[in-house]
């Protein structure tokens, strides 16, 4: 059975809910849905381009967490509670990847878990075996 190695944060609600902020499986590393949170308190407050800052930041240790960079991602999800902000959020997103350029998905969703959440993103990232 190949290892799996779950990246955590110590955040409460991991165990609680029964999810990982990561986890890798072989080559594949998963990084959850990633909001701009910082000590249980949302970051950026009414600014998509900085909480989508904030929120690749927080994946990209993940990754790191996990043996695996920003280069190894092949797909992100982006959830937003406002569609008009794609630009802002794309924007940021760009200064991630654009030389990366993974697929990616920007839908809009009713509302995040804390109406201060403006962004949530998943990524998918593969490792060379």
């Amino acid at each position: 059975m190949t290892e799996r190695k779950l990246i955590t944060t110590g955040d409460p609600w991991e165990p609680v809910v029964g999810y990982s902020r990561a986890i890798r499986v072989g080559s594949v590393v998963e990084v959850a849905g990633t909001t701009a949170v910082k000590d249980g308190h949302v970051v950026a407050k009414g600014d998509p381009y900085a909480q989508t800052r904030f929120i690749l930041e927080k994946i990209k240790g993940a990754l790191e967490a996990a043996g695996a960079k920003m280069e190894d991602v092949t797909r992100t999800r982006i959830f937003v509670t406002d569609i008009s902000h794609w630009q802002q959020v794309g924007k940021a997103h760009g200064e991630f990847f654009r030389d990366i350029r993974p697929a990616s998905t920007m839908v809009e969703v009713k509302g995040l878990i804390n109406p201060d959440m403006l962004v949530e993103i998943e990524a998918t990232a593969v490792l060379e075996p």
